[in-house]
């Protein structure tokens, strides 16, 4: 899968280095409407027929534009086919995760809990941060099973091992819907599915 990931990601890059020029982005433009040969598109563009040349590999090598020969030249017109199929594939929401597939989620939440936590793996204290607190809450809340009851002094027993402000640590987890609780009687929610 690795590979695989890595594949797409380079055939990503490919795509959007090629269309990451201005001069490129109106060459595309201009094929969208005909196709032209480098010197048309040179005098066009007022730029000089290697650059063109350049560019138009730049965009053959990404499979966007194709050329047929023409008497002495080469006419190169669009190939809306391979855009629209590569910005489809490319940019379709099963796609865009895989271009972070090799990064590791919890990385954020194990350096907050590091920073906020002493070797032993009780807090020096509680995040005032929103997102830090979230990590830290996602770590305290480990010790307990999912759907098994608690009573508040089980609670508050689990709790005390992380940090002496139990009611706080207890009110922002269930607030935040790590935790419920209903007269008394506390619960980690069971994961969907």
């Amino acid at each position: 899968m690795a590979a695989q990931n890595g594949n797409s990601l380079d055939e990503f890059v490919e795509f959007f280095k090629a269309l990451a020029d201005a001069n490129r982005l109106k060459i595309i433009g201009l094929l969208a409407n005909q196709p032209y040969t480098v010197e048309q598109l040179a005098t066009l563009l007022g730029l000089g027929p290697s650059t063109i040349s350049h560019h138009l590999a730049r965009l053959a090598e990404a499979g966007l534009v194709a050329a047929r020969a023409e008497s002495y030249y080469s006419v190169y017109s669009l190939n809306f086919s391979a855009l629209e199929e590569k910005s489809r594939r490319l940019l379709s929401k099963d796609t865009l995760p895989n271009l972070a597939a090799d990064v590791d989620p919890d990385s954020f939440d194990r350096k907050v809990v590091r920073d906020f936590s002493h070797p032993d793996g009780r807090l020096k204290t509680i995040p005032a941060q929103r997102k830090k607190l979230e990590a830290v809450l996602r770590y305290i809340v480990r010790p307990f099973e999912p759907g098994r009851e608690y009573t508040e002094k089980e609670v508050n027993e689990i709790l005390g091992r992380f940090h002496e402000d139990t009611a706080t640590l207890r009110r922002e987890l269930v607030g935040s819907g790590h935790m419920q609780r209903h007269h008394g009687v506390y619960w980690r929610p069971k994961a969907p599915g």
